[in-house]
């Protein structure tokens, strides 16, 4: 097609140079001229929100973007660590119908409801037209962001709760099976090797302490909502894994203001050597092996979370990328977002920010395993075989409110267990949208 205008056009010259004279052959090559500079140069700005990286994955994997595509740029929006506090920010944009976030991460819980309230483009468009094979993904990934039957963002990395332990205070034998030895051995670790914890958690009222919860109740054979889309909090299995969280967020072993921890404390606790055992997700690998930042580089492990009753449970979490409606960019958005969410981005990520990637052919890529071997572990196969997903329900920040204020409460000490599971059982039943 550029090629027969480009043929047009140097015909409508040819006429004007023999109509016009000697002047028309000069203005048209500087009319060409002018018109691929200025296809050339144009450039245009997008701009990507998410989450605060402690890991290089996402600047690296900007960096190769824009060497691949020199006519788009990146800017960083960087939102807070906490995912709450992320929702909340994007609801409050996207209400007023703001137009300067193109992409943005989506927690995994998120799709269904931004789709709902019209805050995403559908992907399926454009899916089509670049013939992405939807395939290659994880579908349980892939899944938690459809809705209606569209596809409405692509899943970035997989994520499972895992526990971190270091390797010059554990020795392999060592590391906790259960609950009760974690909080043994961290017990008599704290003090050793230059610690000032035993244990390191996220306790904070937010998203991340539903996570924990959710990996207590299951690992004593609880669920707060089931299959049936029921309400099965006020369970004796659901109260013995939520007295077991109190009591490690309650214990010595854990800092004193535990409940200020989100994954950005708890990740600086750790690499700094403050404490030998961490509850994380796998970035971590890849955040505690930075030497340029942490003190204990190449002296950690992974394990799956302790078992209680009814085993180990870690919380399926990951994040998606998808496009503001009212992006005014779209077509160099999904540009961004195809190539991140891709197999390159995912294998820079992979590299460089240890995130378990969502294309499944990179479990097998020989770079991404020499860079994360934890990948190929079979403690991080088990932890991800371990994963249960948290409630699904469209309203589900209702649902996660309820459980961080209730939860948060039983730390504090100012109810009983047993008086947060009723207050969630009642309220739960009172917000559940079915």
């Amino acid at each position: 097609m550029k090629k027969a205008k480009k043929m047009k056009f140097l015909a409508v010259a040819m006429s004007l140079s023999l109509a016009l004279g000697a002047c028309s052959s000069k203005d048209a090559s500087t009319d060409k001229t002018d018109g691929k500079s200025k296809d050339k140069d144009e450039k245009v700005t997008i701009v990507y929100a998410r989450g605060k990286d402690v890991t290089k994955g996402t600047t690296k994997m900007v960096e190769a973007f824009e060497k691949a595509h020199p006519n788009i740029k990146v800017k960083f929006d960087e939102k807070p660590a906490d995912s709450g506090q992320q929702h909340d920010a994007y609801i409050t944009a996207f209400n007023g119908k703001s137009s300067e976030i193109d992409v943005f991460d989506m927690d995994v819980v998120w799709p269904a409801e931004f789709a709902q309230a019209d805050y995403v483009l559908p992907l399926d468009r454009f899916i089509q037209q670049d013939g992405i094979d939807l395939n290659e993904y994880n579908q349980g990934a892939l899944s938690a962001a459809q809705f209606n039957g569209k596809q409405w963002a692509l899943p970035k990395f997989i994520d499972a709760g895992l526990l971190f332990y270091r390797t010059d205070l554990v020795k392999k034998d060592e590391v906790p099976k259960t609950w009760d030895e974690l909080l043994a051995s961290a017990k008599e670790k704290k003090g050793k090797g230059g610690t000032k914890f035993g244990y390191v958690m996220q306790a904070k009222q937010y998203e991340g302490l539903v996570c924990n919860a959710i990996e207590f109740v299951a690992a004593y054979g609880g669920k707060f909502i089931n299959e049936k889309n029921e309400v099965v909090i006020n369970s004796p299995e659901a109260i013995k894994g939520l007295k077991k969280l109190v009591e490690v967020a309650t214990s010595k072993v854990v800092p004193g203001n535990v409940t200020t921890f989100t994954e950005i404390e708890s990740d600086q606790a750790f690499i700094e050597g403050q404490t030998p055992y961490l509850r994380n997700w796998p970035y971590e690998y890849a955040s505690a092996n930075d030497s340029e930042k942490s003190k204990i580089a190449g002296k950690v492990a992974i394990a799956p979370l302790p078992a209680g009753d009814a085993g180990s449970a870690a919380a399926l979490g990951g994040w998606m990328a998808g496009i503001n409606k009212y992006s005014k960019h779209p077509k160099e958005a999904w540009e961004f977002l195809k190539f991140m969410a891709g197999a390159e981005g995912q294998k820079i990520d992979a590299i460089y920010g240890g995130h378990a990637p969502t294309i499944t052919k990179l479990f097998e890529d020989k770079e991404v395993l020499d860079a994360n071997p934890t990948f190929a572990d079979k403690n991080f196969q088990a932890g991800l075989n371990a994963a249960v997903a948290r409630p699904v329900a469209p309203n589900y920040q209702e649902i996660s409110e309820i459980i961080q204020i209730q939860v948060s409460k039983a730390i504090a000490g100012k109810q009983t267990v047993e008086e947060s599971v009723k207050n969630m059982e009642k309220e739960m039943n009172e917000k559940l949208i079915k």
